[in-house]
């Protein structure tokens, strides 16, 4: 089978990164959002990251227009009963995923992959919610969608092979990405890997008076890491951490994934990082 026609389910920051990707890689591609004020910010922010790519000469107006026309917006998956595949980037709640995964099974043509970005939540569980648990797997891309090269590949027990391989060449040679497969437990490899240390970071950072740029130099001049922990946990959302590190320690159960008290305590008190201006540096 081949993938000519995506659904994007969400257009906030991965989203629209996601769907600027797949529009860029000439893939009719459709951004479904809550309501039409939320469409009309999906759109105002893939136009703003194609015209900035235009500006910098990163890419021509001639394939900026291309992509343009390739995408459309949306506030209801009613209208996605002629696409090939739906890649879904809402909020990392479980329970809302689900229900979206049981409608999507509902409206979309029987041949359609149905795709997760979760960085955390188990596949076969949305699988599971739907009546094609061989169609459904993880596609999970990295911020910024646009620029990060890596996709993990999360296939659950009940993924068909032939899925997986359809996914893979679509996402290695329309989207240009490269990709690894991980196994359907929290975290995959990736982030079972990276928010460990990025508590590392946070706990260091409040129980030592070692100051935040010291430990972000440390990590970008010493291991040759593009941005420190802690800027980094700006840039991803102190929730966000904070929710996938409590996905891990309930599944694993170790003290090196339990969020520490100045995470929750930043969380609680609104500070989320980037997105909010209020992280571990002021934007």
């Amino acid at each position: 089978m081949e993938i000519t026609k995506v659904a994007v389910i969400g257009g906030g920051t991965m989203g629209s990164g996601i769907a600027e990707v797949c529009a860029k890689s000439g893939v009719d591609t459709v951004v479904v959002e809550a309501d039409a004020a939320a469409a009309e910010a999906a759109q105002r922010r893939i136009d703003g990251s194609m015209d900035k790519a235009v500006a910098r000469e990163r890419l021509s107006a001639e394939d900026r227009d291309a992509a343009g026309g390739l995408l459309s917006y949306a506030t209801s998956v009613d209208s996605l009963d002629d696409r090939d595949m739906v890649i879904e980037a809402i909020v990392e709640d479980e329970s809302i995923k689900l229900e979206l995964f049981r409608r999507l099974d509902e409206i979309t043509p029987d041949h359609a992959i149905l795709a997760s970005n979760t960085s955390s939540i188990p596949l076969i569980n949305l699988g599971m919610a739907t009546g094609r648990p061989q169609q459904v797997l993880g596609v999970h891309f990295f911020n910024p969608a646009t620029v990060q090269r890596l996709v993990e590949l999360v296939p659950s027990v009940a993924t068909d092979d032939q899925i997986l391989a359809t996914v893979t060449t679509f996402v290695q040679e329309t989207l240009g990405k490269s990709t690894i497969v991980a196994q359907d437990r929290a975290g995959f490899i990736v982030n079972r890997l990276l928010v460990p240390y990025l508590l590392q970071a946070i706990e260091l950072y409040d129980t030592t008076d070692v100051s935040r740029e010291d430990i972000d130099n440390g990590m970008m001049w010493g291991c040759a890491h593009p941005m420190g922990p802690l800027t980094l946990c700006d840039l991803i959302g102190l929730d966000t951490i904070k929710s996938v590190a409590d996905v891990l320690y309930e599944e694993f159960k170790e003290p090196t994934y339990a969020p520490p008290p100045l995470l929750k305590r930043m969380v609680s008190g609104g500070r989320l990082g980037r997105k909010s201006g209020r992280g571990f540096y002021e934007y």
